[in-house]
């Protein structure tokens, strides 16, 4: 099969033809569909996330079809759509698996990370951590919300039920969960790269009700905000945002240092708190969510071999949305 594999030489990947993998135990085979490219490939690829898997087949955000069933597989069948996110796998034994908190499991696998995604013609992936998807569904317009969908969901849910939400970085996790908030109601408050008409006129469009640069001042206090661009500086604003009580959410797995910033701006009982990975519960209220909510992904698809180009488009801010991949 073709893949696009990742050395650890450089950030640059390399077409390859590798064996097809075969499901073991518990395991499914897929046939790709589509897979988004997320930032945290950048992390991955440009060596901000240590130790990765090498050589390493990248991507985390997958649609397809399962080709072949590995022994001990229940409740899906070959032929079916299904998705699949960055948590790839959770032990089921430690502390935390046992709280059900398994996005911070002790000895997880990651897709794309750990172990091999979907930059390529098939994957293989654990049963039970695949979510079904519509089988009548854009395979392109499906893979983002496997990502940036789910991540920015359980940013969401951290946030603490806002009325009036701040998203910083209007990019693939920003315009669905923009869609979502004002689903159900919520005041969405755009903050993007300083003049950057675009993106702000994008927010706009997906219901925003106030959309400007990162450094100008949120027009009203906001009772949260969550932080997607990768950027530690954006903290201390956020902050400076939120009234008093208000939450501030990190929603990336990788972000510069936050500068030193005054007492008084994390006074009144305002917080910072992080988001680590997904569970799969957050997919079983997440993907019925954004059905109900109509949401609609803004991508640019790219042929697989071209995963280097999605990457620099990404890396450089040179997209609206979300770069997609497809075999």
């Amino acid at each position: 099969m073709r893949a696009m594999a990742f050395t650890g030489r450089s950030p640059r990947l390399e077409m390859r033809d590798l064996p097809q993998p075969e499901p073991g135990a518990g395991e499914v085979l897929i046939r790709v569909e589509a897979c988004g490219v997320c930032r945290t490939d950048l992390h991955v690829v440009d060596g901000d996330l240590p130790a990765p898997r090498l050589p390493l087949v990248p991507g985390h955000e997958i649609v397809g079809r399962i080709e072949r069933l590995g022994p001990g597989v229940n409740g899906l069948r070959t032929g079916q759509r299904v998705g699949v996110p960055w948590l790839g796998h959770a032990c089921g034994r430690c502390p935390y698996c046992a709280m059900g908190r398994e996005n911070l499991c002790d000895a997880p696998l990651f897709t794309g990370y750990t172990r091999d995604g979907g930059y390529a013609e098939a994957c293989v992936a654990d049963g039970a951590y695949v979510f079904p998807l519509p089988e009548d569904g854009d395979p392109v317009a499906l893979a983002p919300l496997l990502c940036a969908g789910l991540i920015g969901f359980r940013s969401y849910r951290m946030s603490g039920q806002p009325h009036r939400l701040g998203l910083y970085g209007f990019g693939a996790a920003s315009h669905i969960l923009c869609q979502i908030a004002r689903h159900q109601g919520v005041e969405v408050f755009a903050f993007t790269r300083g003049g950057d008409g675009a993106a702000q006129a994008f927010a706009r469009a997906l219901g925003a009700v106030w959309a400007g640069g990162s450094s100008e001042p949120a027009p009203v206090p906001l009772d949260a905000a969550i932080i997607f661009a990768p950027v530690g500086a954006l903290v201390p604003l956020a902050l400076r945002a939120v009234r008093k009580g208000g939450r501030v959410v990190c929603g990336g797995i990788h972000m510069s240092d936050i500068p030193a910033f005054p007492y008084a701006d994390l006074w009144h009982e305002r917080e910072i708190v992080s988001v680590a990975n997904l569970t799969r519960a957050d997919g079983e209220a997440f993907f019925p969510l954004a059905q109900a909510a109509g949401v609609r992904t803004e991508t640019v698809a790219y042929p697989l071999e071209r995963a280097n180009e999605a990457l620099d488009d990404l890396r450089h801010g040179r997209l609206q949305g979300a770069a997609v991949l497809v075999p």
